[in-house]
Order: structure tokens, then C-alpha cells, then sequence
């Protein structure tokens, strides 16, 4: 922006005032318009969207079972997997101990965003500057996994990707995972299981392959990076000392409190708030005794705290509607 173009902006945004209540789906959309409208186009735009969740023109009394509800407060165009090649992720702050969780964590969801529990004012300015941060550091978009197997006789049981979406293709030897974008320096990891069936010609067996496809920001330019190996396994005739992946066993763990804590979410939104601490309490007992937890690892020593704190944000009922519930969808 120009130094008059900041002038106006900043006047612009003096002006304004609050008043008539909320209307998430009609600020959306404008929001869409302004962007599709650019007359300059950056190579990464999104939307943040602050708001106590509650949009009272659009949704009457919707079910916190049924995101569908909340999901059409999104505009077309903002949908991860919509048909629009335009695609602008919504990132969500709910504001509020009071503010409707499901609500903005589904838009967020819904178009590939993220989103934040704004818990106090306080935190409002570092949440910000978090989410600015990433998105001035993108440095791959649209990015596509592509995971197939090599030998004939294996089949892909399951990919774990969380959120993101996932095809796998019906004989079972091929599947993929839509990331979107990633920031610099930014990681993701997936589980991929398979069925290994019993061989006892061979030595060892190819196994899977992986392939990447994105789009760089600035050139526009789609890329695929073959893979420089593929992923083998040793066939002994005899069976070894069996050895634990510390790296698998750290992702199967997160896998299960991710699992844990959304039935958890589940029980609680059912008024069962017994059942759900009891499912969270579960979930670190087997947690405790898994090798990565008892090696100290610093991701299980954080799923467990998670998982704590849960609970206690489960301890009754006024506790779980103030604070809890949306700390359980945020995290």
C-alpha cells in the first residue's frame, strides 16, 4: 500500500461501527468479493475472521452435532474442494469464553483454515501476529501426497491425515492426501499403514512410493517431485528382536489422543461429562505406558497435558459451557 493508501484505509476502519448484531455469512461474502475484485493479486490471500461465532441472521437454533448448519455460512468460493479454482482458507478467532466454537471451527474447516480459542483480550495481538507470520512465509501451495504401493501383492490399510482430505483409490493401492499450503520451515506428518502378507521367496519387498505435486507461490508454476528412493522392508527367514519406531510410536500416540479427545467432545456434548473424563483418563494410562512416553518424549509429555487439561475443563457442567467446550474444539 501507498502512504495514502494507508491513510485511507486506517480512516476507513475509524469509522466504523457496530451495531445490528452479527452476520458471519454476509461479512464472508463480502470479504470474497473484495478479494476476487483485486485489481493487484497476491500469491497468497486469506480472510480473518474474529467474531463470537453467533450469527443470528443466518442460523435460528443449530444442532453443535450438525456442522452442515454452520458450514453454509461459507461462501462457495471459500471451499477447500469447492469447483471455484479460487481458494481463500478462513482463519477463525473465536472471541469469548461464550462465543459458539463449533460454529467457527467448521467455517475454518470448511475452507482449509485454522482456528484459534481467543480465551482473553489479552492474547488477541500475539494470535494475530502468529497467523500474519505463516502467511507471509508460505512457500508451497496446493500441495497434493501421493502414496502407492510397489509390489503387487500389498494393499494400503489406512492413511491417517487427520483434517485433511483423503482419497484412497478401491483396490487399495493407491491413495493421496491434499495438504494446501506450508509455511517455511513447516513440517506434517501422516501415518500410511499396510497389509504386508507373508513372503518367503524374497529377501526384501518394495513397498510404497511417494510423490509430491504443489504449486510454487510466485511463478505459479506446478511442480512433481518423484521420489529418490522408495521405502523398503527386510524379509529374514527368521523372526529378530522386535525394535519400536520411536518416530511411529510418537504419531500413534498423537493418533490415539486425537481419537480420545474427540469422543470425549462427543460424551460431553451428550451431557455425559463422567464419561468423558473417564475416556481422556483412559487415553493417558495407555499413553503412560507406551516406549516413547516412557523414553520422555516431549510430544507425549504435551498430548498428556492436553489431555489434563481437558478434564479439568470437563469438571462440571458451568465449567465445560464457559470455558471447556471451546478448548476442547480448538485444541
Amino acid at each position: 500500500m501507498t502512504e495514502i493508501g494507508r491513510q485511507e484505509a486506517l480512516q476507513a476502519v475509524n469509522f466504523l461501527i457496530s451495531n445490528g448484531g452479527t452476520n458471519i455469512a454476509e461479512g464472508l461474502r463480502k470479504g470474497a468479493k473484495v478479494i476476487t475484485d483485486r485489481k493487484w493479486k497476491n500469491p497468497v490471500s486469506s480472510i480473518i475472521l474474529l467474531s463470537d461465532g453467533q450469527d443470528i441472521y443466518n442460523i435460528n437454533s443449530p444442532s453443535t452435532n450438525c456442522p452442515s448448519d454452520y458450514r453454509m455460512l461459507v461462501p462457495v468460493s471459500m471451499y477447500q474442494s469447492g469447483a471455484s479454482p479460487l481458494h481463500i482458507p478462513i482463519h477463525a478467532f473465536g472471541f469469548g469464553a461464550d462465543h459458539d466454537a463449533a460454529s467457527m471451527h467448521s467455517i475454518s474447516e470448511a475452507s482449509g483454515g485454522t482456528f484459534s480459542f481467543i480465551e482473553a483480550e489479552s492474547v488477541i495481538q500475539n494470535a494475530f501476529a502468529q497467523c500474519m507470520g505463516g502467511l507471509l512465509s508460505v512457500v508451497i501451495q496446493e500441495l497434493k501426497v501421493e502414496v502407492e504401493c510397489i509390489d503387487p501383492i500389498l494393499q494400503l490399510a489406512s492413511i491417517k491425515s487427520g483434517s485433511y482430505r483423503t482419497t484412497l483409490v478401491s483396490d487399495k493401492r493407491k491413495g493421496s492426501i491434499e495438504v494446501g499450503d506450508l509455511y517455511a520451515e513447516e513440517e506434517r506428518d501422516f501415518l500410511v499403514k499396510t497389509d504386508i502378507p507373508i513372503d518367503g521367496c524374497s529377501d526384501e519387498t518394495a513397498l510404497l512410493k511417494v510423490r509430491c505435486i504443489f504449486k510454487q507461490p510466485v511463478s505459479e508454476r506446478l511442480v512433481t517431485l518423484d521420489p529418490a528412493s522408495e521405502v523398503k522392508i527386510q524379509r529374514p527367514v527368521a523372526a529378530q528382536s522386535s525394535v519400536v519406531s520411536m518416530e511411529v510410536d510418537r504419531h500413534h500416540n498423537r493418533l490415539r489422543s486425537a481419537e480420545a479427545m474427540a469422543k470425549a467432545r462427543a460424551a460431553a456434548e451428550g451431557g455425559d461429562l463422567t464419561s468423558a473424563v473417564s475416556i481422556l483418563e483412559n487415553c493417558r494410562k495407555e499413553l503412560s505406558e507406551t516406549v516413547s512416553a516412557r523414553a520422555g518424549d516431549r510430544l507425549c509429555v504435551t498430548l498428556d497435558a492436553e489431555l489434563r487439561e481437558m478434564q479439568e475443563r470437563m469438571a462440571n457442567q458451568r465449567v465445560y459451557e464457559t470455558s471447556g467446550r471451546a478448548y476442547c474444539v480448538w485444541d
